[in-house]
């Protein structure tokens, strides 16, 4: 199962995040994975991390979904064939959740470049996890921000077969040697 959720656990102020749960066979937590980052003001566009869209839709095309965010997640993210870019979208309808980009293909282009211009670089080298329900896909990704070890939690809603909305939960990955257990990010 996953879920997004607004934590303000232990002091540390409300945090926007992904949990996902593994669940054994009596109907139990058995393993939990999360992605943390501080609840911010919303976005260029005036949307926030937790606001949209959140009816599941379009069951039946559950696998179909999950194929698109993996196709996008290679060719796009991964930089393996970023020229296709514009055929995840339709048009300039796209609208974004993450803090710091605008709604549209043009936002995102327009944060990278800014990005870019800034010498920081996003860099998506591992897929972990895709999972899907319906119009809903979940990408667990390791790579970098930065030059900083990064774990991506990204949320979309396919709509048609495109990309129609985005939520995303970027964290650090804390050194090893700080580590409370030996599970590991992912």
């Amino acid at each position: 199962m996953f879920l997004q959720t607004v934590y303000n656990f232990a002091g540390m102020g409300e945090q926007v995040a992904f949990d996902i749960f593994r669940f054994d066979a009596e109907g139990k937590i058995a393993e939990h994975w999360d992605n943390l980052t501080a609840k911010a003001a919303p976005n260029p566009s005036g949307r926030t991390q937790i606001d949209g869209t959140t009816e599941i839709t379009d069951l039946d095309k559950t696998e179909e979904n999950r194929v698109i965010v993996k196709n996008f997640l290679f060719d796009v993210m991964q930089g393996n064939n970023s020229a296709r870019t514009p055929d995840y979208f339709d048009g300039d309808t796209y609208i974004q959740h993450n803090t710091g980009i605008a709604d549209g293909l043009s936002g995102l282009g327009a944060a990278l470049e800014a990005l870019g211009k800034q010498g920081i670089a996003m860099v998506y080298d591992k897929v972990h996890q895709v999972l899907a329900q319906g119009n809903f896909v979940l990408a667990v990704s390791e790579g970098t921000f930065g030059g900083a070890a990064t774990s991506y939690y990204d949320l979309w809603r396919i709509e048609n077969g495109k990309i129609a909305e985005h939520w995303d939960v970027m964290e650090t990955i804390a050194a090893e040697d700080t580590w409370q257990n030996t599970n590991g990010k992912f």
